[in-house]
């Protein structure tokens, strides 16, 4: 019984082989011989149908890609085809559009052809693809109001093998990403303060190198045309959803639009599925550039983060009710004082043993950031085995301060809206 007395900074034995194993305060405390404890936590949630066949995918194919890479072919006929259904796909919202003008025009002599085709008209027009624009809740950033940054990116870019962006937009996510805006497809880079703050420079650079990899990779899902075919076919099953309370009337909507409903969500899962392979290709791809940009170490220390991701929301959470619950605008001010220094803090207190515990529970569960990437472990694993890389971009201690700088007002407005809103 003495044997597995707790005691915090120093340890107990394992309850089942008997192996001490070293106990640290705010950690969970498990077994590095046998696994006892690793998971401690509740089973992930059960996915959607959608969700679980990306999911499932995404490990068969991250895992028959980390063996190999290989030579990227310049067309393979999965891009082919899923470009070609991608234009389909447009052209159905186009062809409903041109039917909706030629009736309106043509058909006044006809009854209610007019009618139907305005209707056509509105049908197009509602399901019409959707180009991006800048967010209105985040702060966006041009070249004059953060040069070193920006310049600090084009450099990562010429590593990358691409160009830099337009815009950053800064807001508390704990995630990075890169996509287009507005008609002409300009570039953009999304900088969530919740992950960039809890990386060191390098890590910072590694981020920018994988992100920018998107841009270089030939990724079909950053690309306009399939990128807006997969939203446009989601945004079409969303509208075709039954209601599943209703009149007899609903009832039979439903049942009319059963069909098309189903033809909809076989044509996602087809897109999904000729795509998801070249964007399984393109992560790991990018992590490669994530390595070259900001050293090996850097990448595995960037995917190292990526598994505390859940425990940086829950420390802004946490921030944020901890204010409310004290009341009064000076407590959600002096909360917002320091908080990503306070998150940052926290974060850097993770031991190592920690992270291997986080990434033997990423194998157990196939972590990975969403059901497009390829699971976590995987790429860490890929990252290790390929060429070991020196930082070809390094951001010093003084590039660091002026980033810092031109970040300031950013960091200040995105922490108060943490503690006044929360985070999702």
């Amino acid at each position: 019984m003495t044997d597995r007395i707790t005691v915090a900074g120093q340890g107990q034995r394992c309850p089942d082989c008997g192996t001490w194993a070293p106990v640290e305060a705010g950690f969970v405390t498990w077994c590095e011989a046998c696994g006892w404890n690793v998971d401690p936590g509740a089973p992930d949630p059960a996915p959607g149908r959608i969700e679980a066949m990306r999911r499932g995918l995404a490990q068969r194919y991250g895992e028959r890609l980390v063996a190999d890479l290989g030579p990227r072919p310049q067309r393979d006929a999965a891009s082919v085809v899923a470009y070609v259904l991608a234009l389909l796909v447009h052209g159905v919202t186009v062809g409903l559009l041109v039917a909706g003008v030629l009736l309106v025009v043509l058909g006044w002599d006809m009854g209610l052809l007019p009618v139907v085709g305005l209707l056509l008209v509105v049908l197009a027009v509602v399901l019409r693809p959707r180009f991006a624009a800048l967010p209105e809740d985040a702060v966006v950033l041009r070249r004059p109001d953060a040069p070193v940054l920006f310049a600090l990116v084009d450099e990562v870019a010429a590593v990358a093998g691409t160009t830099g962006v337009d815009a950053v937009v800064v807001d508390a996510d704990a995630n990075a990403s890169v996509g287009s805006y507005g008609v002409r497809h300009r570039r953009v880079l999304h900088i969530g303060l919740g992950v960039w703050e809890v990386l060191t420079p390098q890590q910072r650079v590694a981020l920018l190198g994988h992100e920018l990899g998107h841009f270089a990779h030939g990724d079909l899902r950053h690309g306009a045309v399939v990128a807006r075919a997969l939203h446009s076919l989601a945004l079409w099953h969303y509208f075709l959803t039954p209601a599943h309370d209703g009149d007899l009337m609903q009832r039979a909507t439903n049942w009319m639009l059963a069909g098309p409903r189903w033809a909809v969500l076989g044509l996602l899962r087809l897109l999904d599925l000729l795509t998801l392979r070249a964007a399984q290709r393109a992560e790991y791809l990018a992590d490669g550039t994530a390595a070259r940009a900001g050293s090996t170490a850097a990448a595995t220390g960037l995917l190292d983060r990526l598994l505390i991701v859940p425990s940086v929301q829950l420390a802004l959470r946490r921030e944020s009710v901890v204010a409310h619950s004290r009341g009064g605008s000076a407590a959600r001010r002096d909360a917002a004082n320091g908080l990503w220094e306070r998150v940052a803090a926290r974060i850097a207190s993770v031991p190592e043993r920690e992270y291997e515990r986080l990434r033997r529970v990423s194998a157990l569960r196939g972590h990975s950031a969403d059901s497009t990437h390829p699971p976590t472990h995987l790429r860490r694993q890929r990252v290790e085995a390929d060429e070991q890389w020196e930082a070809t971009v390094r951001c010093d201690a003084e590039r660091t301060g002026l980033i810092a700088a031109e970040l300031a007002s950013a960091r200040e407005r995105t922490a108060h809206l943490v503690i006044r809103d929360g985070v999702a």
